[in-house]
C-alpha cells in the first residue's frame, strides 16, 4: 500500500498519508511533504548528518503540524534536503527523532508552511490516516 497521495485542492496543495500507528504517519508524512516539494535541490554535500529534533503539541494535530514545519524549517532556514526520518520517542504528544541531511543549492522551498485546514487524523481499519494542506 502506498503511504500518500496527492489529492485536489483549490488553492494550495495537500496530500492524504497513511501510517499503521502515529509513529508510520508521521514518518511518512515527512517523506510526502519532501516529495511534493519536488527535487529541485541538488544536494552539495556527500556527507550525511544527522540531526536530532525534539517536538510537542497538544493533540495529535498540532504535533503533527509541528513536525512537519520543523522538516520545512531545516529546508528553509539551513538549506537542507531531510533523506530519512527516525522518529526514536513517542510520548504525550512529544516526539524525539533523527533527521538525516545533506546541504543542498537551493534557497527556497515550494511549500512555505504546513497549515491546520481540515486536519483531522482518522482512524482506518489500517491503522491512521490525515489530509494535510500545505500553504505554497
Amino acid at each position: 500500500m502506498m503511504s500518500f497521495e496527492e489529492i485536489e485542492h483549490t488553492a494550495d496543495r495537500a496530500f492524504r498519508v497513511t501510517g499503521h500507528d502515529m509513529v508510520a504517519l508521521l514518518e511518512n508524512a515527512a517523506r510526502a511533504m519532501q516529495a511534493l516539494d519536488g527535487d529541485g535541490a541538488k544536494t552539495t554535500a556527500e556527507r550525511v548528518e544527522t540531526r536530532e529534533i525534539a517536538v510537542e503539541g497538544v493533540d495529535g494535530e498540532s504535533l503533527l503540524v509541528n513536525w512537519l514545519n520543523e522538516i520545512l524549517y531545516l529546508n528553509q532556514a539551513h538549506h537542507l534536503v531531510c533523506e530519512q526520518f527516525h522518529i526514536d520517542e513517542l510520548k504525550d504528544h512529544r516526539l524525539l527523532a533523527r533527521v538525516e541531511t545533506r546541504e543542498c543549492d537551493r534557497t527556497y522551498t515550494r511549500i512555505k508552511a504546513v497549515t491546520f485546514h481540515n486536519l483531522k487524523i482518522r482512524e482506518t481499519s489500517e491503522g491512521l490516516e490525515a489530509e494535510i494542506v500545505v500553504d505554497v
